[in-house]
């Protein structure tokens, strides 16, 4: 039975002593290096498959701290500490002697609490009323997914784009092949948009993630529900200068659910 290109992406083999080997594929290759959001899901995928893990994940960062080569790869994943209600953990890629990437995240037992969502699911028509847009071929690892804008896509049909007043894109997105949401998947979508800056400037750049933040809102009982259907995805800029901007996003059920946050600072050149 074949593996889905995900799960090939994050696998990794238990080396023990926190220790984890994993490499990349070039199902999953951006234009410089692996795609960051597959990096990330397989630094929470060590986290998920060490024996220590006490509760869900609830929040993860990672730092981008150098290129990370196309090849092998080593995880380190270790608990800092462990409280009654969650669980800190540190955890580093390392290449050729090298620390690449760093990255922290919390887990924890969920209880029952006060609810309330005070964002608004955005007004967008469903799924099968947009039209599927793709990426240009060259970034391989969006080709791994199905995108539907409702606002703020790319054509790369268009070789002469216009610059926009707004930076907000909104889409529809699934894996494809279809896959059952989990922690790992939802990581990756999170990092799934594409430089706001693109869009503001109607114009590709040399763009790069310095580091990247997802809260998780949905327990695992919320991700079963969502199956392999489409998730909604909106993200926009709220400053540029200096060579920075940074980018904040949500995801959200077809049935609005608001499911992670997600915030990041990119480098650009431009």
């Amino acid at each position: 039975m074949t593996m889905h290109p995900f799960d090939d992406a994050i696998s990794l083999a238990d080396k023990g002593g926190s220790r984890f080997a994993g490499r990349t594929t070039p199902a999953f290759a951006n234009m410089v290096g692996p795609f960051g959001g597959s990096t990330a899901a397989a630094l929470l995928q060590a986290v998920l498959q060490h024996p220590d893990r006490q509760g869900d994940p609830l929040a993860l960062t990672v730092n981008f701290g150098g290129a990370i080569a196309y090849g092998d790869f080593e995880v380190v994943a270790k608990p800092a500490r462990t409280n009654r209600s969650n669980q800190h953990w540190t955890m580093e890629i390392i290449q050729n002697g090298e620390v690449t990437t760093t990255a922290t995240a919390i887990c924890g037992v969920r209880r029952e609490s006060f609810d309330s969502t005070e964002l608004g699911f955005p007004a967008v028509p469903a799924p099968g009323d947009v039209e599927e847009q793709h990426l240009p071929e060259f970034i391989a690892w969006a080709q791994n997914y199905e995108m539907r804008f409702t606002e703020g896509g790319l054509d790369p049909a268009n070789p002469n784009p216009s610059e926009s007043a707004s930076s907000r894109s909104t889409l529809w997105i699934r894996e494809t092949p279809a896959r059952a949401v989990d922690f790992t998947a939802l990581t990756a979508i999170c990092d799934s948009f594409y430089p706001r800056v693109y869009l503001r400037k109607g114009a590709m750049m040399p763009a790069s993630t310095v580091t990247f933040t997802v809260y998780f809102h949905a327990d695992e009982a919320m991700l079963a529900r969502q199956g392999d259907d489409y998730l909604l995805g909106s993200a926009r800029a709220q400053r540029f200068g200096n060579g920075y901007f940074d980018q904040v996003g949500e995801v959200w059920s077809r049935d609005g659910e608001l499911l992670a946050t997600t915030h990041q600072l990119v480098y650009f050149k431009g």
